[in-house]
């Protein structure tokens, strides 16, 4: 089937899977970082073993999980040279700007401070191991900020500028990069979203040990660190998903309206659909059941400004083709390097020189598009809506569903009932909906800005190597056999130490306070 396919689909399709993959195990990383330095401020505060014991077995996890993240993520970068040379060549100037400030700031901070993390326990006060548990927080959370301010300049192309003379990108402003108002809210919703992550994923494994009367002590307390945790961190994730609709509103008005599907503009405020039924063919949305004023209000953050639909935006996505194309030609007839600065008169044309660029996938000599050719270079343009539709719906309700599972889990933990058979099994239950949310939530993401690698700059079909279709489909296969079986790996040694369980407790230790007072409800008759 492989072959049928062309370098760009099968380039595209090679970076998504890995993408994918690797995100597996980020949110659990920025998760379950946090956590340790959280409980470990507790064992230095109260000198209690059990919190020691606590830390060392959830850093054991984090050590498993961290190592299979670092294993998976530095494939993704290189395929940036691999599969996407023209991309790196193009925007390399700015792009490699954050990644190597990640690379050199975040990971080799985090790196150092997660050896230290591991074997200092004996050769460190317990102050100063605390400070390296906070640094390795610190340095994932680190880490997270410049990739995704790598990841937001790809939405919204700020602080740049386009030099003819070397037909590329280049850094104008890195503070515009830095401070990039989409890079601040893929941030904070990224990592509210792993610390989501993180706290399920305590939650889920200390349910288990508490079900089977297993390291109880310790599973009682990481139960309720991570339920006070997780609460916190999933109002986090919807209040900033708001913030992430609105800056999305602002500067990617196509997946917003591809999210809603929404093919004609609607009066302002526009209504939120709950429920429908994108049809491509007819280009409208059956079964729809709508919410009034909340899409108005998350995506202009008013109650007087249009969300424009689909079809209108196609219109002037059509205009902005014709517009740039004046650019284009005066580049072609300079001999593809102009000699001489940009004139005057084609400086509004120059700003769409992306959009000319997308008649490439219809004809080469886009000079002569005839208006049909146009119209299918506009329509281009929209993504996959059932794909966003559906994904985003999902992930929010996933979203909502989180805050009410930590609600429950911290009313009860809070009056010492945890211990509840039915909220442990729903606990355990809950164990995979955070990844499947998180995944979905990228490709909302990546998926909502096709066909674009660049925001209205560059096509996603003109950053590929020129490379034989063959070459990327082996190497495709190889990546899928490779992560495969990581997974494998990855999964056996999680199970492994799960089921070992921490180390066991110090017996002369006295026990903090009495027993919760829902104690007996570890006992399933109840």
């Amino acid at each position: 089937m492989l072959e049928h396919l062309d370098v760009v689909t099968l380039s595209r399709l090679q970076f998504a899977l890995t993408a994918l993959y690797h995100f597996l195990f980020v949110p659990l990383t920025l998760g379950l970082a946090l956590l340790l330095a959280i409980m470990e401020s507790v064992y230095v505060m109260t000198g209690r073993k059990v919190w020691r014991d606590a830390v060392q077995f959830w850093g054991t996890l984090f050590g498993i999980n961290f190592v299979m993240g670092v294993a998976t993520g530095i494939t993704m970068e290189f395929q940036f040279g691999t599969n996407w040379a023209y991309y790196s060549h193009y925007v390399g100037d700015i792009f490699g700007v954050p990644l190597a400030i990640e690379g050199l700031m975040a990971f080799f901070l985090e790196a150092t401070f997660v050896g230290l993390f591991f074997f200092g326990w004996d050769r460190l006060s317990k102050v100063q191991h605390l400070i390296v548990t906070w640094c390795v927080a610190l340095g994932s959370n680190f880490s997270a900020l410049w990739i995704l301010v790598a990841n937001a300049w790809m939405s919204n192309p700020v602080g740049s500028r386009f030099n003819p003379q070397t037909m590329r990108m280049e850094l104008s402003s890195f503070m515009e990069v830095l401070f990039n108002p989409v890079a601040q809210s893929k941030f904070v919703h990224t990592v509210s979203a792993g610390y989501v992550t993180g706290s399920i994923f305590v939650m889920a494994i200390g349910a288990y040990y508490i079900l089977r009367e297993r390291h109880v002590e310790i599973a009682r307390r990481s139960l309720t660190v991570a339920a006070s945790f997780g609460l916190a961190s999933a109002l986090s994730v919807v209040v900033l998903g708001d913030e992430s609709g609105y800056t999305a509103g602002e500067n990617q008005k196509m997946k917003i309206a591809a999210i809603e599907a929404m093919w004609e503009t609607e009066p302002a405020p526009a209504s939120f659909t709950l429920f429908g039924l994108p049809d491509l063919k007819t280009e409208t949305t059956r079964y729809e059941i709508t919410i009034p004023y909340v899409l108005g209000l998350i995506a202009t953050r008013s109650l007087d400004k249009t969300v424009e639909g689909i079809k209108p935006l196609v219109a002037r996505n059509e205009e902005r083709i014709r517009n740039g194309l004046p650019a284009y030609m005066w580049i072609a007839e300079q001999g593809g390097k102009p000699s001489a600065s940009i004139p005057p008169a084609l400086e509004d044309s120059m700003k769409d020189l992306g959009y000319a660029l997308l008649l490439k996938r219809v004809r080469q000599d886009i000079e002569n598009a005839s208006p049909d050719e146009i119209r299918q270079a506009a329509r281009s343009t929209i993504p996959d809506v059932p794909v966003l539709f559906w994904s985003f719906r999902i992930m929010v309700a996933l979203g909502f569903y989180f805050i009410a599972l930590f609600g429950i889990a911290f009313y009860l933990s809070s009056r010492r009932k945890c211990g509840r058979p039915w909220f442990l099994r729903l606990c355990m239950f809950s164990l995979p909906l955070p990844w499947i949310a998180a995944e979905l939530g990228w490709i909302v993401a990546e998926y909502g800005r096709q066909p674009w690698i660049i925001d209205g700059v560059m096509p996603t079909f003109i950053g590929v190597s020129s490379v034989p279709a063959a070459n990327v489909a082996a190497s495709l296969l190889a990546f899928v056999v490779f992560y495969t079986a990581l997974a494998v790996v990855d999964v056996t040694l999680l199970v492994k130490y799960i089921r070992k369980g921490p180390k066991a407790p110090d017996l002369h230790e006295p026990v903090a306070g009495p027993l919760p007072e829902a104690a007996p409800a570890y006992d399933a008759s109840r």
